[in-house]
Parts: structure tokens; C-alpha cells; sequence
């Protein structure tokens, strides 16, 4: 085994991986493999050293992790930290470093007005109303993503059509907001 091929440093005699998921054969699985690497391969190309996969550190961004290491793809590998993640969830990004010897670039908000904000509406604020969950939102997440995104013209996701029904149109690859290509590559795996 290699270093892309062995289990995550840490990971139990049976667990269960992303990456042991996907190694394992099914209906249409070579084929949508192939698809999803060749959008990364031709997106890499047309995006030289402005793209990013924008991972959450949930399985399908493991696998398309996987996918830009195990294929050596010049995609940069990023996540937002927005100050609440689960302590497991941040003990992943130096696990992923070092298994795929890249290294992820973590984006944060901005620490004085999430401060302000906390002082201001308290440690839940997300709960309350659905204006103070937007506010939250885009403090600790938009805002983060939007520096992550500055001066990059494309970006990857592991947005799968099955996710949720408002999801269920979820396209290989779109214009966001600022016209930048956001790809979905895993969006028909189910």
C-alpha cells in the first residue's frame, strides 16, 4: 500500500473510509470515477494556479481530495474554519497533509468582528432567527469564502445531486455569483 492507498494514520482496524468507499466497485462507479477525474484534469489545465477545492472535510471532499492527490492535479486544497468546527473535524487537516503531502489552506473569519458579533447576540445566535443565522453565516462562512475564492476563476465542490431534495438539479458545472466555474464533479454519484 501507499501512502494514497493506506488508511488515514489513526483510523481503526475496521473503520470505514471515504477513499475505501470509493475503491470499491459498482454500477457505473469506473465510470463516474473517470468522469470526475477528467473534469479535475481538464479544469486544472483551463484554471492553471487559480483553482481550489473548497472542502468541507465530509466524505465526497475526501474522495475528490483523493481524486487531485492520487492524479497530482495542481489544484489547491482549502477550507473554512469558521471557529465552530467539531475538534475531530479540525484534526483531519493535518492527517490529510501528511498522507497527501499537500498542504490545505484554512480560512477564517475575521477575529474582532466575530467578537463583536458574539458580544453583541451571544454564542447561538443561529438559533434565534433566521436573520441572526444569515448574519452568522456570513460572518464566519461567506465572508471567509469569498477571501478564499479572491483571485481564483474556478473552484470544486463534492456537491452530489442526492444530498438533499434542493439539490436534486445540482449541475457538473456552473457560473457562481461572480462568474467564477464552480464544478460539481461528484454531483450524479450517489
Amino acid at each position: 500500500m501507499n501512502a494514497v492507498s493506506s488508511p488515514l494514520p489513526g483510523a481503526g482496524a475496521g473503520a470505514a473510509s471515504a477513499i475505501a468507499l470509493y475503491a470499491r466497485a459498482g454500477a457505473q462507479f469506473d465510470e463516474r470515477v473517470a468522469h470526475a477525474v477528467a473534469a479535475l484534469q481538464s479544469a486544472a489545465v483551463e484554471h492553471a494556479g487559480a483553482i481550489v477545492q473548497a472542502t468541507s472535510l465530509g466524505a465526497e471532499d475526501m474522495v475528490l481530495t483523493d481524486l487531485i492527490a492520487r492524479h497530482q492535479l495542481p489544484i489547491a486544497v482549502a477550507t473554512l474554519d469558521t471557529g465552530l468546527l467539531h475538534a475531530q473535524t479540525l484534526a483531519l487537516i493535518p492527517r490529510i497533509e501528511q498522507r497527501y503531502g499537500l498542504a490545505v489552506e484554512r480560512h477564517t473569519p475575521v477575529q474582532q468582528a466575530v467578537l463583536h458579533f458574539v458580544r453583541e447576540q451571544g454564542e447561538e445566535p443561529m438559533y434565534r432567527s433566521v436573520e441572526l443565522r444569515k448574519a452568522c453565516c456570513d460572518l464566519r462562512k461567506m465572508q471567509p469564502l469569498a477571501r478564499m475564492l479572491a483571485g481564483r476563476t474556478a473552484w470544486v465542490t463534492g456537491l452530489r445531486r442526492q444530498q438533499s431534495s434542493n439539490r436534486g438539479a445540482v449541475p457538473f458545472s456552473e457560473r457562481d455569483g461572480a462568474g467564477r466555474i464552480k464544478l460539481n464533479p461528484l454531483a450524479d454519484w450517489s
